[in-house]
């Protein structure tokens, strides 16, 4: 798109395992399928412009939780970034897409930086909702803590509906897979990324109409999937998936950096 040539949306992958089908779609039984092995992935993502202003979409998970949870880890955002030119201090935005713990690790590296989500995700897991089992497991108590700090000092901003963050920029609220999840679309040279984090862990929830098997809400579930299937659907639009290894097929590497997909160069895979 005019203006933002030089602007570049980045993926980059920092864990991965393995899992089954059965544990990662709703009621996998009710497709008469018979269950698999199926790979899944762990990313954070960067826009960088031209002129330097670095926002991170995502922290990824703190290296003890993924040991503690069985996840292989590769990196942090802050070993990872440097790599890519970027001093984790020029970080000036975070956006947390939603407070699951392998989106909120590693927010203690960036302590300046401005974080961004919504009021509905902040409301739901400050409040007593997100101590109930099914819920709680999916978060880190010292990462919430740490959102709430963030919000005392003023670093925290809650945000609803839909937001522009910067120009060419998006905070779209959807919802589904927990209460206030973001997806974030991105103007880029030549067109639209769409990060739909998890509101779209892999492609063939929407392609297929497979949900999630962990959310707060199916039927905004459904409707993120449409949503976001809609905004697929647009000229020059490139959906990405939250943590399908299919990212890396359907977009092409990032210069020499084996773990990092150029979300502004699709492939044309499916």
């Amino acid at each position: 798109m005019a203006g933002y040539g030089t602007r570049e949306v980045l993926a980059v992958r920092f864990g991965d395992r393995v899992t089954t089908r059965a544990e990662s779609f709703l009621n996998y039984h009710l497709y008469g399928e018979p269950d698999e092995n199926i790979g899944i992935d762990y990313y954070f993502w960067v826009i960088r412009d031209g002129d330097g202003t670095v926002t991170l979409v995502d922290t990824g998970f703190a290296p003890a939780a993924g040991d503690r949870r069985g996840r292989n880890w590769h990196t942090t955002p802050a070993d990872a970034l440097p790599a890519l030119g970027i001093d984790p201090g020029q970080v000036g935005t975070v956006v947390v897409t939603h407070a699951h713990w392998d989106h909120t690790g590693n927010l203690h590296q960036f302590p300046d930086a401005r974080i961004v989500m919504s009021q509905a995700e902040y409301d739901f897991w400050t409040g007593p909702l997100a101590r109930r089992a099914h819920f709680a497991a999916h978060a880190e108590p010292a990462e919430l803590a740490r959102l709430a700090a963030a919000h005392r000092e003023g670093r925290l901003a809650l945000i609803a509906d839909q937001h522009t963050l910067a120009p060419g920029i998006e905070l779209v609220e959807v919802g589904g897979h927990t209460p206030g999840e973001l997806i974030v679309t991105v103007a880029a040279a030549g067109g639209t990324v769409v990060l739909a984090s998890d509101a779209l862990h892999f492609y063939e929830e929407a392609e297929r109409d497979r949900p999630f098997a962990i959310l707060a809400d199916l039927p905004g579930m459904y409707r993120a999937y449409d949503l976001l299937a809609d905004l697929a659907a647009e000229p020059r639009t490139w959906l990405v998936a939250g943590h399908d290894p299919a990212v890396r097929d359907r977009f092409a590497p990032y210069r020499d950096q084996a773990a990092v997909t150029d979300l502004t160069r699709p492939t044309g895979s499916p």
